[in-house]
């Protein structure tokens, strides 16, 4: 699709009000720029929506669950209409949990610590930490980063044949790329894992603020996200999804709200009954702000329309496409090929650049606000990268100065609140400091590239 094309999706769905977007930020080289967010891939800003719904709650705000006074009734009569609304915007099936978590990576522990003894775990190099790394006391089989959406199922499927003894079995895998954003086939990966026995749970973290998510049409056991990438505030997450296992598990915190009865035995132990419901996994006092901001966060993006979302989208990531293909010198980061459908993330490196040091001349020169480093997901940009996958690294830039080769990338992502001037500005920054380089001097500070003040 075409820039002149795509335009006329545009004008299908403005972008959303988000706070911050007058936000105002100093520049090295004098004076003041509204500051152009360009970093959702780590952490999307709030939508006013969502804030504006938190600040009507606030003044109710009650513990849930155990009180018995009118605001904690409030509160918990809240808490859980939010647990039905993210539900219904998962495309829940009959029977399945909704958990509340603290994020993403909270959730794929959260699922790891009630995988049934001797599970065995089949999940990509290819995949952001969070999925990668919690599976530890399972059986884990990391699979190559494949060439094509293709190629990953037929990888998959080689995999699950080969595995014995038959067991139970879990695939782990992301809906889109952190890096890349490139999208996966879930559906069809589903598929094959079910076919072999396994089970799947998608890490929709990068998904679910860009397409629509449901558990039963793409045919998932499991779904995780988190509510900071979703525009809403950070400390909140999701995990969705069956119930046995869960059910099933030692509950993943012991405390308070996840029993049900704690009686004294004779001997002078203590008996628990556990709750069986998704109160099992979320002991202590649950995050009610947390949840509510996700469940609005939920209304905010389905009332939009996905339709007009992703159509938007798509214009703002082909602006970005074709401004990018006129500096020779950057590369996009690409599994699938340029051509393979993204949500709104792309990473690049420039030629002659050290990553660190062109991330930081975006910010102190232009008030753009981007990522630059291996995003934690450190096989997949070494792959990426040409270099080898088992090479170690840190989320934040390696120490090197200015000009030097870095082994890593500059990420640039949007979303619905993104307006065209950020994108536009972005795109002719990257230009101008291809061309005419950095106006100011860089130094190398606690592993990052910053501005050189001393002078």
């Amino acid at each position: 699709m075409s820039v002149s094309t795509a335009a006329a999706d545009r004008s299908v769905c403005a972008s959303l009000p988000v706070l911050g977007r007058d936000v105002t930020v100093p520049l090295v080289t004098g004076g003041e720029v509204t500051y152009a967010a360009l970093d959702y891939a780590a952490s999307a800003p709030a939508l006013q929506r969502v804030w504006d719904d938190v600040a009507a709650y606030a003044p109710y705000y009650g513990s849930v669950h155990r009180g018995a006074g009118y605001l904690s009734q409030l509160s918990t009569d809240l808490f859980e209409n939010a647990r039905r609304t993210v539900a219904e915007f998962l495309g829940c099936r009959d029977g399945d949990q909704v958990v509340f978590t603290r994020s993403t990576t909270d959730s794929l522990n959260l699922l790891a610590a009630a995988l049934p003894a001797d599970c065995q775990v089949f999940v990509f190099e290819t995949e952001h930490h969070a999925s990668l790394l919690p599976w530890r006391n399972a059986r884990v089989t990391y699979l190559d980063a494949p060439s094509s959406p293709r190629q990953a199922v037929e990888t998959l499927e080689r995999a699950l044949a080969d595995r014995e003894p038959y067991g139970p079995a879990l695939v782990c895998v992301t809906g889109a790329s952190n890096v890349t954003g490139e999208l996966w086939p879930v559906r069809e990966l589903a598929a094959a894992a079910h076919a072999h026995g396994a089970r799947i749970v998608l890490d929709a973290a990068q998904l679910a603020p860009h397409h629509p998510v449901s558990v039963r049409d793409l045919d998932v056991d499991w779904v995780a996200f988190s509510g900071h990438k979703l525009y809403a505030p950070f400390g909140s997450g999701v995990l969705a999804g069956r119930s046995d296992w869960l059910r099933e598990a030692d509950p993943y915190l012991a405390g308070g709200g996840a029993s049900r009865k704690v009686a004294r035995r004779t001997d002078g132990g203590v008996d628990v009954e556990w709750h069986e419901s998704a109160a099992r996994h979320e002991a202590g006092s649950p995050n009610v702000i947390g949840a509510y901001a996700i469940a609005s966060a939920c209304a905010a993006l389905t009332e939009a329309g996905f339709d007009n979302l992703v159509a938007r989208e798509r214009y703002l990531i082909e602006k970005v496409r074709t401004g990018l293909a006129e500096v020779p010198e950057v590369r996009i980061l690409s599994l699938f090929g340029d051509d393979a459908p993204r949500v709104g993330v792309l990473s690049f490196v420039v030629e002659g650049w050290n990553s660190s040091h062109f991330a930081a001349a975006l910010s102190a020169e232009y008030g753009i606000g981007v990522r630059d480093g291996l995003f934690c997901a450190h096989p997949l940009l070494r792959t990426l990268l040409g270099s080898d996958p088992q090479t170690q690294g840190e989320c934040g830039a390696p120490e090197a100065a200015p000009g030097e080769k870095s082994l890593n990338a500059i990420r640039v992502s949007f979303g619905a609140g993104t307006p065209d001037e950020h994108v536009d500005r972005f795109v002719s920054a990257v230009k101008e400091l291809v061309q005419d380089g950095a106006r100011w001097n860089y130094r190398t500070e606690d592993g990052r590239c910053v501005p050189d003040t001393s002078a």
